[in-house]
Protein backbone atom coordinates (compact mmCIF):
# COMPACT_ATOMS: atom_id res chain seq x y z
CA UNK A 1 0.00 0.00 0.00
CA UNK A 2 1.28 3.51 -0.58
CA UNK A 3 2.99 5.51 1.95
CA UNK A 4 1.49 8.48 3.68
CA UNK A 5 4.92 10.16 2.77
CA UNK A 6 8.22 9.49 0.81
CA UNK A 7 11.72 10.59 0.99
CA UNK A 8 13.54 12.16 -2.19
CA UNK A 9 17.06 13.94 -2.75
CA UNK A 10 17.21 17.30 -2.13
CA UNK A 11 19.87 20.63 -2.55
CA UNK A 12 19.26 22.45 0.04
CA UNK A 13 20.76 26.55 0.16
CA UNK A 14 21.28 28.18 2.94
CA UNK A 15 23.16 31.28 3.50
CA UNK A 16 25.24 30.37 0.39
CA UNK A 17 26.57 27.42 1.75
CA UNK A 18 25.13 24.27 -0.84
CA UNK A 19 24.19 20.67 0.67
CA UNK A 20 22.38 17.84 -0.34
CA UNK A 21 19.83 15.83 1.96
CA UNK A 22 17.04 13.77 2.04
CA UNK A 23 13.71 14.91 2.44
CA UNK A 24 10.23 14.11 3.82
CA UNK A 25 7.43 14.86 1.55
CA UNK A 26 3.67 14.15 1.32
CA UNK A 27 3.12 11.35 -0.94
CA UNK A 28 0.87 11.84 -3.53
CA UNK A 29 -1.60 8.79 -5.60
CA UNK A 30 -4.56 8.27 -7.78
CA UNK A 31 -7.75 6.92 -6.20
CA UNK A 32 -10.02 5.88 -8.37
CA UNK A 33 -13.47 4.99 -6.69
CA UNK A 34 -15.67 2.41 -8.55
CA UNK A 35 -19.43 2.37 -7.64
CA UNK A 36 -21.16 -1.06 -7.88
CA UNK A 37 -18.02 -2.23 -10.08
CA UNK A 38 -18.27 0.76 -12.53
CA UNK A 39 -15.87 3.51 -12.56
CA UNK A 40 -17.12 6.88 -11.26
CA UNK A 41 -14.31 9.14 -10.03
CA UNK A 42 -10.81 9.65 -10.17
CA UNK A 43 -9.03 11.79 -7.56
CA UNK A 44 -5.52 12.68 -6.16
CA UNK A 45 -4.85 12.07 -2.80
CA UNK A 46 -2.80 11.02 0.18
CA UNK A 47 -3.26 7.06 0.63
CA UNK A 48 -4.60 6.16 3.90
CA UNK A 49 -8.43 5.89 4.98
CA UNK A 50 -9.23 5.17 1.30
CA UNK A 51 -12.24 3.39 2.36
CA UNK A 52 -13.76 6.49 4.55
CA UNK A 53 -12.54 8.90 1.47
CA UNK A 54 -14.60 6.66 -0.71
CA UNK A 55 -17.62 6.82 1.67
CA UNK A 56 -17.70 10.31 2.87
CA UNK A 57 -17.29 11.30 -1.33
CA UNK A 58 -20.50 9.32 -1.87
CA UNK A 59 -22.20 11.21 0.67
CA UNK A 60 -21.54 14.57 -0.38
CA UNK A 61 -22.79 13.47 -3.65
CA UNK A 62 -25.64 12.37 -2.64
CA UNK A 63 -25.82 8.30 -2.64
CA UNK A 64 -25.17 7.74 0.81
CA UNK A 65 -26.57 9.01 4.07
CA UNK A 66 -26.49 5.72 6.59
CA UNK A 67 -23.88 3.04 7.43
CA UNK A 68 -26.81 0.51 6.26
CA UNK A 69 -26.96 1.58 2.95
CA UNK A 70 -23.14 0.73 2.16
CA UNK A 71 -22.49 -2.88 2.05
CA UNK A 72 -18.76 -3.35 1.65
CA UNK A 73 -15.83 -1.11 0.10
CA UNK A 74 -12.60 -3.26 -1.55
CA UNK A 75 -9.96 -2.77 -2.76
CA UNK A 76 -9.48 -4.09 -6.13
CA UNK A 77 -6.94 -7.16 -6.69
CA UNK A 78 -4.64 -6.71 -9.68
CA UNK A 79 -5.57 -3.26 -10.73
CA UNK A 80 -2.02 -3.01 -12.59
CA UNK A 81 -2.26 -3.34 -16.37
CA UNK A 82 -2.08 -6.86 -16.99
CA UNK A 83 -4.12 -8.13 -13.82
CA UNK A 84 -0.62 -7.73 -11.71
CA UNK A 85 -0.08 -7.32 -8.10
CA UNK A 86 -2.64 -4.28 -6.35
CA UNK A 87 -1.93 -1.33 -6.37
CA UNK A 88 -4.39 -0.18 -3.39
CA UNK A 89 -5.05 2.37 -5.52
CA UNK A 90 -8.80 1.33 -6.63
CA UNK A 91 -12.11 1.00 -4.23
CA UNK A 92 -14.81 -0.11 -5.16
CA UNK A 93 -18.07 0.62 -3.48
CA UNK A 94 -20.97 -1.74 -2.91
CA UNK A 95 -24.29 -0.04 -1.99
CA UNK A 96 -26.93 -2.12 0.06
CA UNK A 97 -29.86 -3.64 -2.04
CA UNK A 98 -32.04 -1.42 -3.17
CA UNK A 99 -30.01 1.99 -2.79
CA UNK A 100 -30.54 3.55 -5.93
CA UNK A 101 -27.79 3.82 -8.01
CA UNK A 102 -27.45 7.23 -9.52
CA UNK A 103 -26.33 7.95 -13.36
CA UNK A 104 -23.42 10.49 -11.55
CA UNK A 105 -21.31 10.77 -14.25
CA UNK A 106 -23.47 12.55 -16.61
CA UNK A 107 -23.74 15.55 -14.16
CA UNK A 108 -20.26 16.08 -13.29
CA UNK A 109 -16.80 15.88 -14.38
CA UNK A 110 -15.16 11.79 -13.43
CA UNK A 111 -11.86 13.64 -12.36
CA UNK A 112 -11.27 15.49 -9.57
CA UNK A 113 -7.44 17.43 -8.96
CA UNK A 114 -6.19 17.69 -5.27
CA UNK A 115 -7.31 20.76 -5.33
CA UNK A 116 -10.29 21.51 -6.85
CA UNK A 117 -12.79 18.64 -5.87
CA UNK A 118 -16.10 18.70 -7.42
CA UNK A 119 -14.82 21.60 -10.28
CA UNK A 120 -18.21 20.32 -12.62
CA UNK A 121 -20.66 20.65 -10.19
CA UNK A 122 -21.31 24.25 -9.16
CA UNK A 123 -24.96 23.96 -8.36
CA UNK A 124 -26.87 25.91 -5.22
CA UNK A 125 -29.83 23.53 -6.05
CA UNK A 126 -28.41 20.61 -6.65
CA UNK A 127 -27.28 20.38 -2.87
CA UNK A 128 -30.61 21.84 -1.84
CA UNK A 129 -32.49 19.74 -3.62
CA UNK A 130 -30.21 16.21 -2.90
CA UNK A 131 -29.31 17.24 0.93
CA UNK A 132 -30.88 14.92 3.65
CA UNK A 133 -30.66 16.66 6.74
CA UNK A 134 -31.69 20.11 6.33
CA UNK A 135 -29.51 22.63 8.74
CA UNK A 136 -31.25 24.10 11.51
CA UNK A 137 -32.28 27.24 10.79
CA UNK A 138 -31.33 27.01 7.53
CA UNK A 139 -33.97 25.56 4.13
CA UNK A 140 -36.81 23.14 4.65
CA UNK A 141 -38.56 22.33 7.86
CA UNK A 142 -35.54 22.15 10.34
CA UNK A 143 -35.61 18.13 10.63
CA UNK A 144 -32.46 16.24 11.26
CA UNK A 145 -31.70 12.69 11.11
CA UNK A 146 -31.00 10.07 13.64
CA UNK A 147 -27.38 10.28 15.08
CA UNK A 148 -26.61 7.97 18.24
CA UNK A 149 -27.41 9.76 21.42
CA UNK A 150 -24.76 11.91 22.90
CA UNK A 151 -22.57 11.81 19.63
CA UNK A 152 -21.64 14.44 17.43
CA UNK A 153 -24.30 13.54 14.88
CA UNK A 154 -27.60 13.32 17.32
CA UNK A 155 -30.11 16.07 16.81
CA UNK A 156 -30.82 18.24 19.98
CA UNK A 157 -30.50 21.77 21.20
CA UNK A 158 -29.18 24.44 18.13
CA UNK A 159 -25.49 24.59 18.21
CA UNK A 160 -23.91 28.24 19.40
CA UNK A 161 -20.45 28.55 19.72
CA UNK A 162 -18.58 31.35 21.22
CA UNK A 163 -16.50 33.50 18.79
CA UNK A 164 -13.30 32.80 21.31
CA UNK A 165 -13.90 29.28 20.74
CA UNK A 166 -13.58 29.46 17.03
CA UNK A 167 -10.21 31.66 17.56
CA UNK A 168 -8.44 28.57 19.40
CA UNK A 169 -9.31 26.41 16.59
CA UNK A 170 -6.58 27.21 14.49
CA UNK A 171 -3.91 26.16 16.96
CA UNK A 172 -5.80 23.28 18.30
CA UNK A 173 -6.03 21.81 14.53
CA UNK A 174 -2.19 22.49 13.70
CA UNK A 175 -1.21 21.09 16.69
CA UNK A 176 -2.74 17.58 15.94
CA UNK A 177 -1.04 17.65 12.52
CA UNK A 178 1.00 15.37 12.48
CA UNK A 179 2.16 14.62 9.01
CA UNK A 180 2.41 17.88 8.42
CA UNK A 181 5.05 18.53 10.87
CA UNK A 182 7.15 16.10 8.86
CA UNK A 183 5.95 17.40 5.45
CA UNK A 184 4.97 20.61 5.72
CA UNK A 185 2.82 19.70 2.89
CA UNK A 186 -0.64 18.66 3.86
CA UNK A 187 -3.74 20.44 4.10
CA UNK A 188 -6.15 18.94 8.00
CA UNK A 189 -9.94 19.20 8.17
CA UNK A 190 -11.07 18.11 11.85
CA UNK A 191 -14.46 18.16 13.64
CA UNK A 192 -15.08 19.67 17.17
CA UNK A 193 -17.76 20.26 19.50
CA UNK A 194 -19.16 23.69 19.79
CA UNK A 195 -17.10 23.76 23.02
CA UNK A 196 -13.74 23.28 21.32
CA UNK A 197 -13.15 19.57 21.84
CA UNK A 198 -11.32 17.97 19.26
CA UNK A 199 -13.48 14.69 17.71
CA UNK A 200 -11.50 13.94 15.03
CA UNK A 201 -8.86 15.10 12.35
CA UNK A 202 -7.62 13.84 8.89
CA UNK A 203 -4.91 14.84 6.57
CA UNK A 204 -4.54 14.94 3.01
CA UNK A 205 -2.96 16.42 0.17
CA UNK A 206 -6.26 17.67 -1.10
CA UNK A 207 -8.34 19.59 1.64
CA UNK A 208 -11.86 18.12 -0.42
CA UNK A 209 -10.10 14.73 0.67
CA UNK A 210 -9.60 15.43 4.18
CA UNK A 211 -13.51 16.63 4.52
CA UNK A 212 -14.34 12.98 2.68
CA UNK A 213 -12.15 11.03 5.43
CA UNK A 214 -13.94 12.92 8.11
CA UNK A 215 -17.90 12.53 6.54
CA UNK A 216 -16.77 8.69 5.49
CA UNK A 217 -15.67 7.60 8.99
CA UNK A 218 -18.93 9.43 10.66
CA UNK A 219 -21.08 7.56 8.03
CA UNK A 220 -19.04 4.19 8.92
CA UNK A 221 -19.86 5.06 12.74
CA UNK A 222 -23.92 5.82 12.29
CA UNK A 223 -22.86 9.44 13.35
CA UNK A 224 -24.56 11.39 10.47
CA UNK A 225 -25.78 13.58 10.21
CA UNK A 226 -22.94 15.47 12.38
CA UNK A 227 -25.33 18.22 13.38
CA UNK A 228 -23.86 18.88 16.64
CA UNK A 229 -20.47 19.70 15.45
CA UNK A 230 -17.92 22.34 14.16
CA UNK A 231 -16.03 21.76 10.78
CA UNK A 232 -12.51 23.42 10.43
CA UNK A 233 -10.90 23.41 7.45
CA UNK A 234 -6.77 24.90 6.72
CA UNK A 235 -7.15 26.56 3.94
CA UNK A 236 -9.62 28.49 1.82
CA UNK A 237 -13.57 27.60 1.96
CA UNK A 238 -14.08 26.60 -1.29
CA UNK A 239 -17.83 25.55 -2.57
CA UNK A 240 -17.66 21.75 -2.25
CA UNK A 241 -16.12 22.39 0.95
CA UNK A 242 -19.18 24.09 1.57
CA UNK A 243 -21.00 21.79 -0.23
CA UNK A 244 -19.84 18.91 2.14
CA UNK A 245 -20.38 20.53 5.16
CA UNK A 246 -24.07 20.82 3.91
CA UNK A 247 -24.76 17.06 2.55
CA UNK A 248 -23.08 15.37 6.10
CA UNK A 249 -25.57 17.99 8.54
CA UNK A 250 -22.55 20.18 9.52
CA UNK A 251 -23.95 23.77 10.98
CA UNK A 252 -20.73 25.49 11.03
CA UNK A 253 -17.62 25.71 8.99
CA UNK A 254 -14.65 27.96 9.61
CA UNK A 255 -11.75 28.21 7.32
CA UNK A 256 -8.22 29.90 7.91
CA UNK A 257 -8.63 32.07 4.41
CA UNK A 258 -10.69 32.90 2.12
CA UNK A 259 -14.13 31.71 0.73
CA UNK A 260 -15.24 32.05 -2.30
CA UNK A 261 -18.59 33.90 -3.81
CA UNK A 262 -20.42 30.65 -4.25
CA UNK A 263 -19.33 29.24 -1.35
CA UNK A 264 -20.81 32.08 0.59
CA UNK A 265 -24.25 32.51 -1.67
CA UNK A 266 -24.49 28.38 -0.56
CA UNK A 267 -24.11 29.37 2.65
CA UNK A 268 -26.93 31.81 2.96
CA UNK A 269 -29.05 29.52 1.43
CA UNK A 270 -29.01 26.42 3.21
CA UNK A 271 -28.35 27.78 6.43
CA UNK A 272 -24.61 27.04 6.40
CA UNK A 273 -22.94 29.58 9.41
CA UNK A 274 -19.38 30.09 7.17
CA UNK A 275 -16.32 31.90 8.82
CA UNK A 276 -13.44 32.69 7.05
CA UNK A 277 -10.13 34.46 7.78
CA UNK A 278 -10.08 33.03 11.28
CA UNK A 279 -6.71 33.94 12.60
CA UNK A 280 -6.27 34.60 16.04
CA UNK A 281 -8.38 36.81 17.43
CA UNK A 282 -10.23 37.83 14.23
CA UNK A 283 -12.86 36.87 11.76
CA UNK A 284 -15.19 37.34 9.28
CA UNK A 285 -18.66 36.07 9.15
CA UNK A 286 -19.93 35.50 5.88
CA UNK A 287 -23.40 34.09 6.52
CA UNK A 288 -25.08 32.13 9.41
CA UNK A 289 -24.39 34.70 12.22
CA UNK A 290 -27.48 33.35 14.72
CA UNK A 291 -25.04 30.45 15.87
CA UNK A 292 -22.57 32.73 17.29
CA UNK A 293 -22.87 34.54 20.80
CA UNK A 294 -21.69 37.58 19.38
CA UNK A 295 -21.67 40.87 22.23
CA UNK A 296 -22.76 43.26 20.23
CA UNK A 297 -25.93 43.81 17.94
CA UNK A 298 -24.34 43.54 13.83
CA UNK A 299 -25.24 46.80 11.83
CA UNK A 300 -26.00 47.22 7.99
CA UNK A 301 -23.31 47.18 5.75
Amino acid sequence: MGRVTERRRVIRIRDGAVSTRPDTLVAEEPLEIRLNGKPLAITMRTPGDDFALAAGFLVSEGVLGRADELANIVYCAGATPGGGSNTYNVVDVTLAPGVPVPDITLERNVYTTSSCGLCGKASLDAVRTTARWPLEDGFGDGRDGAGSPGSPGSPGSPVRIEPETLSALPDRLRAAQRVFDRTGGLHAAALFTPDGELLDLREDVGRHNAVDKLVGRALQQGLLPLSGSVLMVSGRASFELAQKAVMAGIPVLAAVSAPSSLAVDLAAETGLTLVGFLRGTSMNVYAGEQRLALRTAVGGA
